[in-house]
C-alpha cells in the first residue's frame, strides 16, 4: 500500500538524496510546507518570511518500509536539536518538522519523538504539525544531488551525509 511522508530537516537536497536510495521509496519531491504564502518560490522561502520549511514529500510502499522506519531514517539524517538551523543553513526554512497526514501518523511521530528525545542530550525541537499544503519546488531542485554531483555543496555537505547513511543504514538501501 502506498503512503506519504512530509519531512523538513534542513536543506531539502540532503534529505532528497538519501531517501531516493531507500528501498520501498517510489518518489521523492522537494518542496515547501508549513507557511502562509500560496505557491511560494525558492527566493521567497529563502527570506525566512513566508513561514515555509524546505520539505520533502516521500511516496513509499508499506510492504517494504513503514512510516516509523521513514521517521527513524529522518532522525538519523539531521540534528533535531538545533532550532531553525542545520549546519551552516540558518533560518526558519531550515527547521526540523514532521508534517503528518492523519492521526495514525501523528501517533507514530509522537512515539518516535519520545524515543529520540531520550537519545539526544539537547532538547529535540522538531515540530509536529498537520500538513496543510505542500508546494513542489522548482524543477532544478528535484533530484539535485544526482543532477549536480560535482557542485561544492554536494561534495562538501551531501556526500559525507550519504556515506554515513549508507554505512549505518545499509539494510534500508535499494539493491
Amino acid at each position: 500500500m502506498k503512503n506519504e511522508a512530509y519531512l523538513a530537516g534542513g536543506c531539502f537536497w540532503c534529505l532528497d538524496a538519501a531517501f531516493r536510495m531507500v528501498r520501498g521509496v517510489d518518489l521523492v519531491e522537494s518542496g515547501y510546507a508549513g507557511g502562509n504564502n500560496e505557491n511560494p518560490s525558492y527566493e521567497e522561502v529563502g527570506t525566512g518570511n513566508t513561514g515555509h520549511a524546505e520539505t520533502i514529500r516521500i511516496v513509499f510502499d508499506n510492504q517494504y518500509i513503514s512510516y516509523k522506519e521513514i521517521l527513524e531514517i529522518f532522525f538519523a539524517l539531521h540534528d533535531p536539536t538545533t532550532l531553525n538551523k542545520q549546519g551552516n543553513d540558518v533560518g526558519t526554512q531550515y527547521r526540523s518538522a514532521i508534517f503528518y497526514l492523519d492521526e495514525d501518523q501523528k501517533k507514530i511521530a509522537e512515539d518516535i519523538l519520545i524515543e529520540v528525545s531520550k537519545i539526544w542530550e539537547d532538547k529535540v525541537v522538531t515540530e509536529l504539525v498537520k500538513l496543510d499544503k505542500f508546494y513542489r519546488a522548482e524543477e532544478y531542485h528535484q533530484d539535485y544531488f544526482n543532477k549536480n554531483p560535482e557542485s561544492g555543496y554536494c561534495q562538501i555537505i551531501i556526500n559525507p551525509k550519504l556515506k554515513k547513511f549508507k554505512d549505518s543504514y545499509s539494510k534500508y538501501l535499494k539493491n
